[in-house]
């Protein structure tokens, strides 16, 4: 706004006008091909909740149940986690290869949390409501473990930098599927919440695993689309297909144990090398 001094009849520009003008503009809020992949992430947390509430939940609470519906649907959100995880994966590479926008980062958490927090976690409510020999309350306190491990490790990532090539505790897309595997192994249930504490404490500590890049990328995809071919497998009764699964199941957990062992004695062997050195450096 410009006003006249009556007196000078000279013009003038408020001063906070003036800083305003100064201020750069907005960074551009215009979705990279990356951002679209990190939606489509959301996305699939989302329908995954949707599967589990209308085709297992409700179900139950009517008592209209129906085993092979519910099994179909259960297979089915599992399946969108795992595809959540794909576009997770790709969102990163792409973002590395291509131009990532301003949002990047906060759409790539905030999906996160959606998919591999809210998602296993009302996937392991749901368990508790429907299993026979599951406790409803103590499975929520279990849940909220996992949801909560999930915050935190998102957090945590954003503020402490971390080492190339490393994550700092269970990557969350591993966790929630770690989560879901326990559940649809169908153990008994005190050993399955232990499993599912664990998993959330393995989030958020500090064993490192290594980030999926070059061949532990394709790997890992490898590992996703067969999981996929073992669920679906088992939500059409293939013969022999819930066996295929329980052992998709248990590997799953397994590795989730195994792979920062494995880091965890490179580590070691790196350190034992480096004292080596040292010594043999001091030697006359």
């Amino acid at each position: 706004m410009t006003v006249i001094d009556p007196d000078t009849q000279a013009a003038w520009v408020p001063e906070a006008q003036t800083e305003e003008d100064e201020v750069d503009m907005p960074l551009s809020t215009r979705l990279s091909i990356a951002d679209t992949l990190t939606l489509g992430n959301a996305i699939c947390g989302f329908m995954a909740v949707y599967f589990t509430t209308t085709g297992v939940l409700m179900p139950h609470l009517t008592g209209n149940e129906d085993g092979g519906m519910a099994r179909h649907s259960a297979a089915t959100a599992v399946i969108l986690m795992l595809l959540a995880s794909v576009f997770d994966l790709f969102d990163g590479l792409v973002a590395r290869k291509l131009r990532a926008s301003a949002m990047g980062a906060e759409l790539d958490n905030l999906s996160d949390l959606i998919s591999f927090g809210l998602a296993p976690a009302y996937f392991v409510v749901v368990w508790g409501v429907v299993a026979q020999d599951a406790h409803q309350k103590v499975s929520v306190v279990a849940a909220i473990a996992v949801l909560l491990a999930v915050v935190l490790r998102l957090a945590r990532f954003s503020c402490v930098p971390m080492r190339d090539g490393i994550f700092q505790g269970m990557p969350s897309p591993f966790g929630a599927l770690t989560v879901v595997s326990i559940v649809l192994l169908e153990l008994p249930f005190v050993p399955t919440l232990l499993a599912i504490v664990g998993v959330a404490w393995l989030m958020v500590s500090r064993v490192e695993y290594p980030k999926p890049r070059g061949r532990l990328a394709v790997a890992m995809l490898s590992w996703i689309v067969l999981s996929m071919g073992l669920l679906a497998a088992w939500a059409f009764d293939a013969p022999g297909g819930e066996l295929l699964l329980q052992t998709g199941c248990a590997l799953q957990v397994v590795l989730g144990a195994v792979i920062p062992l494995f880091a965890t004695a490179r580590r070691v062997n790196t350190f034992r090398d480096n004292r080596r050195e040292a010594r043999a450096a001091q030697l006359p």
